[in-house]
C-alpha cells in the first residue's frame, strides 16, 4: 500500500529519472559497488519522495525481503541442480546430445526452442537457473561469446511467462478483463512464437557477435569433476530437467483449471497438489532426486561438497538482486507508480495502445512486471467494460498488450536485471545493451503483432 504524498506527479517522476541516472552514475562512472549503490540510492529516492522517516526502514526490508523470499530459495536450490548436472557430466551429456542432434551451427536455435517447451509452466527465473549449466556446457564446447545460447533461451523463458498461461500474470489480467483463458493459451502461445524468434533468437545471435560474454568463472569449472566416474545417462539427465517441469505445471495448471471453474480450488487435493507444484518445493524435491540418482556414482561427502560449493558464488547474485527489489519496492512505495496510470488513464488512445502504454509507463517507473500487469489490467477493466463490440479475441489480444507493455525496458528498478547480470557475468551497461533491448524487443513485438490481430479478427 503506497503511503499518501504531498508530492505531486511530475514531482515523483523527476524524482524517480534522477535515482536511475544517480544509480547509472555510481555503478558505472564511479564504481561503486552495485549492493552498495542501491542500497543508497534507495535511501535517498525514500527521503526525496517524502515517505515518513519511520517508514524508510521497513519500506527498504519489505523491498529486500519480498524478492529474497521470491528469489533466494530459487536461486540457491536451482544452483544446486546446475552445479550436480555439471559435477556429474550430465550438463555435458545434454549439451552434446543437443549438438548432435541438431548440429552445432543451431546450438542456439536448439536451446531456445528447448526453452520454450520448459516454459510453458515453469516460471522464468527457475527455468533459466535450471538451464543455466546447459547453456554454459554448450558454450564452453563451441566458444563464442555466451550471449548466443543463453539469450535465445532466456528470451524464450521471458516471452512464455509474459504471454501465455497458465503464468500468473496473463492468468489474472485475463480475469480481470474477463478474457477466455483457454482462447488465451492459443493466442498467446501463437504471438509467443514469431515474438521469441525476432525478439530472442535473432537478436541472441546479433548480440552474440556484437558483445563477447565469456563463461561465468564460477560456473563449467572442471576442479571437482572425477573424470573416472562414467557420466549418467541422457534419460537420467532429462527427468532430472522435466521433474521441476512437472511438478510446477500441477500447481499453474491447476490455477488456471480453478480460474476457468473446472476444479474446486478449495479441495484439499488440489491445495496438496498445488504445494507440492510451488517452485521452491518442485525445486528442492528436484535436488533430492538428483542426489539419490547420483549416489550410486558418487559418494554422498562429494554430492554434499558439491552442494555446498553451489552456494557460494550465489551469494552476491542474491544480494544484488534483493537490493534491486528493494529499490523497486521504494519506487512503489512513494507512489511513482500511481501518479503515473492516473496521468495516462485518460489519454483518449485505442483501447489496446492504451493499454500497451499505460503497462509499459508502470513497468519503468516502478521495475516489477507483475505489477505492471496486474495493475494496468485494473486500471483498463472499467475501460474494456464500458468498450461495446468487444469479441474474446479483441480481449485477449489486449492482455497481450498489456503483457507486451510490463516487458519492455527492463532496467536497474527490476530485480530480473540484476539476476541475468549477474548470472552471465555481465556489467551493467553490457546488460542494458542487450538484456533490456532484448525485453524491449519482445515486449513491443508481440504488442504490434496483437494490434494487427485486433485489426484482422
Amino acid at each position: 500500500m503506497t503511503e499518501p504524498t504531498a508530492l505531486s506527479a511530475s514531482i515523483l517522476l523527476l524524482i524517480a529519472a534522477g535515482a536511475v541516472i544517480l544509480l547509472l552514475l555510481l555503478i558505472m562512472r564511479f564504481k561503486v559497488h552495485a549492493f552498495l549503490a542501491l542500497v543508497l540510492v534507495s535511501i535517498l529516492t525514500a527521503l526525496a519522495t517524502q515517505i515518513p522517516f519511520d517508514k524508510v526502514v521497513p519500506t527498504l526490508l519489505t523491498g529486500f525481503g519480498n524478492t529474497l523470499a521470491s528469489v533466494a530459495l530459487l536461486v540457491g536450490l536451482g544452483a544446486m541442480i546446475g552445479r550436480l548436472l555439471e559435477i556429474t557430466g550430465g550438463a555435458q551429456v545434454l549439451s552434446d546430445t543437443l549438438i548432435n542432434r541438431f548440429g552445432e551451427h543451431r546450438a542456439p536455435f536448439a536451446l531456445g526452442v528447448a526453452s520454450l517447451l520448459f516454459g510453458f509452466p515453469i516460471f522464468f527465473d527457475a527455468g533459466l537457473i535450471v538451464m543455466l549449466p546447459i547453456i554454459f556446457s554448450v558454450a564452453k564446447r563451441l566458444g563464442g561469446s555466451t550471449l548466443s545460447y543463453a539469450l535465445p533461451a532466456a528470451g524464450a523463458f521471458a516471452a512464455m511467462h509474459a504471454l501465455v498461461p497458465p503464468h500468473p500474470g496473463p492468468v489474472a489480467a485475463a480475469e480481470l478483463l474477463g478474457a477466455n483463458i483457454g482462447l488465451l493459451v492459443i493466442v498467446g502461445a501463437i504471438i509467443a512464437l514469431p515474438t521469441w524468434y525476432f525478439g530472442a533468437y535473432l537478436f541472441g545471435l546479433w548480440s552474440g557477435k556484437k558483445f563477447h560474454v565469456g563463461i561465468p568463472a564460477s560456473f563449467l569449472t572442471d576442479a571437482d569433476r572425477d573424470t573416472t566416474v562414467t557420466p549418467p545417462r541422457f534419460s537420467t539427465v532429462l527427468a532430472i530437467l522435466l521433474l521441476p517441469l512437472i511438478l510446477i505445471f500441477l500447481d499453474t495448471g491447476l490455477n488456471t483449471l480453478s480460474v476457468m471453474g473446472t476444479v474446486n480450488g478449495k479441495s484439499t487435493w488440489v491445495q496438496f497438489l498445488r504445494m507440492l507444484g510451488k517452485t521452491p518445493v518442485a525445486l528442492l524435491i528436484t535436488v533430492l532426486f538428483a542426489l539419490i540418482v547420483f549416489s550410486g556414482r558418487h559418494s554422498r561427502k562429494h554430492l554434499e561438497k558439491v552442494c555446498d560449493g553451489a552456494l557460494g558464488p550465489i551469494c552476491s547474485i542474491v544480494l544484488v538482486t534483493g537490493a534491486g527489489g528493494m529499490f523497486g519496492g521504494v519506487l512503489r512505495t512513494s507512489g511513482i507508480g500511481d501518479a503515473l496510470s492516473q496521468m495516462l488513464a485518460d489519454t483518449g488512445l485505442p483501447v489496446i495502445v492504451a493499454a500497451f502504454v499505460i503497462s509499459a509507463a508502470l513497468r519503468v517507473a516502478q521495475g516489477s512486471a507483475t505489477v505492471a500487469l496486474t495493475t494496468a489490467a485494473a486500471l483498463m477493466a472499467p475501460t474494456v467494460a464500458a468498450t461495446g463490440g468487444l469479441s474474446q479475441f479483441d480481449l485477449c489480444f489486449i492482455v497481450v498488450a498489456i503483457a507486451g507493455g510490463a516487458t519492455v525496458l527492463s532496467h536497474v528498478n527490476d530485480s530480473g536485471f540484476w539476476l541475468v547480470g549477474r548470472f552471465l557475468d555481465m556489467d551493467e551497461k553490457t546488460t542494458l545493451k542487450t538484456w533490456t533491448v532484448m525485453e524491449t524487443l519482445i515486449g513491443t513485438i508481440a504488442f504490434v503483432l496483437a494490434w494487427i490481430g485486433s485489426l484482422i479478427l
